[in-house]
């Protein structure tokens, strides 16, 4: 009895840990994500974008290394069509952001 109980709870702290695991910086990021841009991109490892335009955030280093976005979430993205709206984050919102992107290379 005593190692079944064992067995489930160490079951469920390794099925924890990941999220344990996300620094605040991170965690922050993925929050501003999922509340400003999930309508439309798939922020994680596995879910698929809503529009078919919309890159999934899991592939976006295979388009530009993560370090370099910072400047454009600076001055603001633009992608010259109108679903997309214009985001300029402040430098610490670029900071958790990036930091969360990194996270899905």
């Amino acid at each position: 009895m005593l190692q079944a109980i064992f067995r489930q709870t160490l079951l469920a702290l390794l099925l924890m840990s990941p999220a344990l695991a996300a620094s605040p910086a991170e965690q922050r990021g993925k929050a501003y994500a999922r509340a400003n841009c999930a309508r439309c991109h798939a922020i994680d490892l596995r879910s698929r974008s809503r529009l078919e335009a919309a890159p999934p955030f899991r592939t976006l280093h295979e388009r530009y290394p993560i370090e370099n976005l910072g400047e454009a979430l600076a001055e603001g993205i633009s992608t010259g069509h109108a679903d997309m709206p214009v985001f300029q984050l402040r430098p610490e919102q670029i900071h958790d952001l990036l930091a969360y992107l990194k996270t899905l290379e």
